[in-house]
């Protein structure tokens, strides 16, 4: 069932022969934005390879993300439910500590 459809509850009193129903609306999750911030130290080439290798885009989307940490400051990678953000955050991090660079990644929420 798609989560944009109400979903109808029906409830059915026997002793009163009443019958009612309800529309209940299902909201979608919050989801989050995955973003990278810009720091002296990381070069540009492995952004462009966490990029690629975590958020699946190919070499010239990434190139253009890369770009826009550099030039401003922050660049948006993606945007997921909570737990996918929270795991891609940490995957980042934990790639980049690896290979020795401060590279940071955060989440927040998308409104």
């Amino acid at each position: 069932m798609s989560t944009d459809e109400p979903e109808v509850m029906a409830v059915r009193h026997l002793d009163e022969q009443v019958v009612e129903s309800e529309h209940v609306v299902s909201s979608q999750p919050p989801l989050y934005k995955v973003l990278l911030l810009n720091d002296d130290y990381t070069p540009m080439e492995f952004v462009v390879h966490v990029l690629q290798r975590f958020f699946g885009m190919d070499r010239e989307r990434a190139t253009v993300i890369m770009l826009k940490v550099h030039n401003e400051g922050v660049g948006l990678a993606g945007v997921y439910p909570r737990d996918i953000a929270e795991t891609k955050v940490y995957q980042v991090l934990d790639f980049a500590r690896s290979h020795q660079h401060p590279l940071q990644c955060v989440m927040e929420e998308n409104r």
